[in-house]
C-alpha cells in the first residue's frame, strides 16, 4: 500500500513554475482581477508595466516671463525683523536688521528706490503675531522681461533684504518717533520740581 503510494508520488510530473516577473502576468488572483478590471477600462496599470505615473511639474502654474506678478520675489517684514531669530524666518544677521520693520515701509523704500513693487495681504508661516503692524509681504520685480535686472544693484534677494534694512531706520517716520521721545522725556525731566528743604 505505502509502496504504491510512493510510486504514484515519484510518477507525479513537476508543476511548471510561474514566472512572476513578466510584466503581463500579475502576481497573484488579486492583482489578477485588477489588471483585468483596469484592461476592461483601457487603462494600463502603473504596477502591471513596471513605471511609475509620471509627476507633474513643479509651479506649472507659473509662466516663464519674469515680468509677470507670478513671477516677482516675496519679502516678508520678519525677514529683516531683528527681533527674530533665525528660527522664526529671519533671513539676514541680526546687526544688519531692523527692529519689527513693517510692509509699508519696506514698500515705500523700494518705491523710492525705483523698484516695481505691490503688496499682498499674507502672513508668514512662521509668524506667531497676528497684529496688523506683522501683516502683508511685498512682491518686488527683479527683472525684466527680456531677463535683464530692472537695476543693476539689485540682483537677488539679499541685495532687496539688506538695502531695505539699511534705509527703513532713515525714514522720517522713525526719526520723528525718536527725536519725539528724546524731547518728551527732556520736558519730562524739565517739569519736576525739587523742594529744598527749610533749615
Amino acid at each position: 500500500m505505502h509502496a504504491e503510494a510512493a510510486g504514484r508520488c515519484l510518477k507525479k510530473k513537476p508543476r511548471p513554475a510561474l514566472d512572476v516577473h513578466t510584466a503581463d502576468k500579475p502576481r497573484c488572483s488579486l492583482l489578477a482581477y485588477f489588471y483585468n478590471l483596469l484592461a476592461g477600462l483601457n487603462v494600463q496599470p502603473a504596477l502591471a508595466t513596471g513605471r511609475r505615473a509620471a509627476k507633474p511639474p513643479r509651479m506649472a502654474h507659473l509662466t516663464k516671463n519674469p515680468a509677470d506678478k507670478e513671477r516677482f520675489i516675496c519679502v516678508y517684514p520678519v525677514y529683516i525683523n531683528s527681533k527674530k531669530t533665525l528660527a522664526e524666518g529671519r533671513r539676514i544677521p541680526a546687526d544688519k536688521a531692523v527692529e519689527n520693520p513693517s510692509c509699508a515701509e519696506i514698500r515705500d523704500v523700494l518705491t523710492a528706490a525705483g523698484m516695481n513693487v505691490y503688496m499682498e495681504n499674507k502672513m508668514h508661516p512662521r509668524e506667531w503675531n497676528r497684529d496688523v503692524q506683522f501683516k502683508g509681504r511685498i512682491r518686488v520685480q527683479l527683472k525684466q522681461e527680456d531677463g535683464s535686472l530692472c537695476l543693476d544693484s539689485f540682483a537677488t534677494r539679499k541685495d532687496v533684504m539688506f538695502y531695505v534694512a539699511e534705509k527703513i531706520p532713515k525714514l522720517k517716520t522713525r526719526t520723528q518717533k525718536s527725536g519725539g521721545g528724546e524731547s518728551s522725556t527732556l520736558q519730562g525731566d524739565g517739569g519736576k520740581k525739587t523742594k529744598k528743604k527749610k533749615k
